[in-house]
């Protein structure tokens, strides 16, 4: 029987009040405050770290777009002007698998900013939510903790960008989690120093690897649609496979493998997504155990790289991402709950607040967007079946089966539900709406304002 101590009641000061509260500044939350301030609310955002842009910025994914080929037809709006800030404020590279830019993870925290303050978005970070404010089955705010003690925030509308649907979940809306043995895994990125870039790049033309080599070996288990088998990919199987066999690597660890982001003229090897292991985002002891295991993982990784890979003689390691990067915990039971044949046969919704490719990742799937197909992403597939009022989900917590989860958690699609929410919070309030009851049309008329394209 689990040991329970009682809390005494006590007041908590109200440090701030606003129209639209956005919590969590991942891609979706980032573009959900964007939209919201350029539609005319006051807008606040509230982050547990001390920098915004999430998944970006504080676990290192610098591929934003690495789908992206010449017959995409890709998202528009505050996800894509996030590549071209970043390229135009020197924050980004030429990515090697597509035609985008990765976004540099360190730099990209200063765009992060420039975009907040232009905005006029109320920045709020080292402040960590840890309960809703609820008033006659309404949300009306959040409680934070932080170095000055709980405080609470209040807000007229709240979009929940926390990616695990904290607040939805503690505000009573519905959630669903995969089984923690079937979840997505979660990663430890890390970059490296050092690394001799004319030689690294001569030992990958080489020997080019395809995404059908990801399906090799029978230690990843992938299916592609076929198209994508002789692409080039940024993967790395081969020098860990033989650190295995001249016994660097622990006999029991033969998971390590996959794919390097870009390498510069300065010799850093960025976005190193090698290391995986299956944990629960929401258990904090999964999120210990994994942190401290990922670096032991990543440091064997690059015992491996300097033995093996040529380039990497010299190499060390950079840095860490801040965090684990996950992809699957709890997900909201929506409106609309997107489903297999809504991402991978084209669906088409009037309540569409922004279009993604067909690009699919996870479960065992692998589909790259290279015949310009793509889907609409409903707006009801952010608002909960049930609970409070005046809360909307962004991000990848948006309701859907895995195979849409696959599709819909990338960032770019998180940033197009970001923008979706963050324009019907600003529209809600105006009309003096529920989320539930707000006009699409108005909606939809304003996120094409702010250019993002809806169908």
């Amino acid at each position: 029987m689990t040991r329970t101590i009682t809390e005494p009641a006590r007041q908590i000061d109200v440090i701030h009040e606003t129209d639209v509260l956005v919590v969590g500044s991942g891609p979706g939350g980032l573009a959900a405050a964007l939209a919201s301030a350029r539609a005319g609310a006051h807008t606040t955002l509230v982050e547990r770290y001390g920098c915004f842009g999430g998944n970006i910025t504080q676990v290192g994914v610098e591929g934003f777009a690495w789908y992206r080929h010449p017959a995409t037809i890709d998202s528009e709006g505050i996800g894509r002007e996030f590549e071209d800030r970043a390229k135009a404020m020197g924050a980004a590279l030429p990515e090697p698998q597509s035609i985008s830019h990765a976004l540099d993870a360190e730099a990209f925290k200063y765009v992060a900013d420039v975009l907040v303050g232009e905005a006029g978005v109320h920045p709020m970070l080292h402040r960590m939510f840890v309960a809703p404010i609820m008033v006659d089955g309404e949300i009306r705010g959040i409680v934070t903790e932080s170095k000055a003690g709980r405080e609470a925030i209040l807000a007229r509308r709240v979009i929940d960008a926390t990616g695990d649907a904290d607040i939805a979940a503690m505000a009573g809306a519905p959630v669903f989690k995969t089984p923690r043995e079937e979840m997505m895994s979660v990663s430890v990125m890390f970059s490296m120093s050092g690394v001799d870039k004319a030689g690294f790049i001569a030992a990958v033309k080489a020997d080019p690897q395809t995404y059908a080599d990801w399906a090799k070996d029978g230690e990843w288990a992938v299916t592609t649609a076929g198209k994508e088998d002789t692409l080039f990919s940024p993967f790395l199987r081969k020098p860990f496979q033989a650190a295995h066999r001249a016994g660097i690597l622990p006999d029991g660890l033969k998971t390590i493998a996959g794919t390097w982001g870009t390498v510069s003229d300065q010799g850093d090897l960025t976005y190193l997504n090698l290391v995986h292991m299956t944990r629960d985002g929401t258990d904090p002891d999964d999120l210990t155990s994994g942190e401290i295991e990922g670096r032991a993982q990543a440091m064997h990784a690059i015992a491996a790289l300097r033995a093996f890979m040529p380039g990497c003689e010299n190499a060390k390691l950079r840095n860490f991402g801040m965090t684990l990067g996950i992809r699957d915990t709890r997900k909201i039971d929506a409106v609309y709950n997107l489903v297999d044949g809504d991402v991978r046969g084209q669906g088409r919704f009037d309540d569409s607040i922004g279009i993604f490719p067909e690009f699919i990742d996870g479960y065992g799937l692998l589909i790259i967007p290279t015949t310009g197909r793509y889907f609409h992403i409903p707006y009801r597939s952010l608002l909960p079946r049930s609970g409070p009022r005046n809360l909307i989900v962004a991000g990848r917590s948006i309701g859907g089966d895995k195979v849409s989860h696959a599709a819909v958690r990338n960032m770019m699609a998180c940033a197009v539900a970001g923008q979706g929410a963050g324009v019907a919070a600003a529209v809600s309030i105006r009309q003096g709406r529920d989320f539930h009851d707000v006009d699409m049309r108005t909606i939809q008329a304003e996120l094409r304002r702010q250019g993002a394209r809806i169908d």
